[in-house]
Formats: C-alpha cells, structure tokens, sequence
C-alpha cells in the first residue's frame, strides 16, 4: 500500500477515488509517568514517555487508516493528515486521514 502526503504519485495514474480513510486513537498516560513528566517540565528537555506515547498512537492511527483502504480495495492512500486534538486534560486524540484511490 502507498501511503503519500502529495496528492499524486510519480509513474502512476490515479483510476478512481474511492473515498476517505481515517484511523484514530486517544491515548492518556499513567498518572506515574505524569508526574515524571511534570517534575522533568521544571528543567527542560524532551518528555520521553509523551514522545513515545505520541508515535506509538501515529502509528496506530495510521495503521487503523491503512486497514480500511484496504477493504475498500485501494491501491494507496494520498494527501495523508495527522491531527491530535486534547479531549480531555489528561488524554489526546490523534487522527490520520487521507484518500484511498485506485491506479492504473
């Protein structure tokens, strides 16, 4: 499966649309790890268990969105989007979408 951010792929055609694909996931972290990331905002640097909660839900989401393409038959997925949005304070959304279409 194709998976691109560009809104078509070099060498190939696009045959047919067939509509939009989504994943999403919302994820919150353990309230020890909460802590841990509070006290580390007091220094700086980077929250290591928000950096890997974040990339462990993309991929998730993109999974999840690579899933229904392909029970809708597609041969790739272009103009792919993430979004997060805070759902509440202590849990984030994070949403991938794009178009499944058909090539030649």
């Amino acid at each position: 499966m194709i998976v691109t951010n560009t809104s078509d792929i070099p060498g190939k055609k696009i045959k047919k649309i067939l509509g939009i694909v989504k994943g999403t996931t919302v994820r919150s972290k353990h309230i020890g790890k909460d802590i841990g990331a509070s006290l580390k905002s007091l220094v700086g640097g980077e929250l290591k268990s928000y950096t890997n909660m974040l990339s462990q839900a993309r991929e998730e989401a993109n999974n999840r969105m690579v899933n229904e393409a392909i029970k809708m038959d597609a041969d790739a997925i272009i103009n792919v989007r993430f979004m997060t949005s805070a759902v509440t304070q202590a849990a984030a959304e994070l949403l991938v979408y794009g178009t499944a279409v058909k090539l030649k």
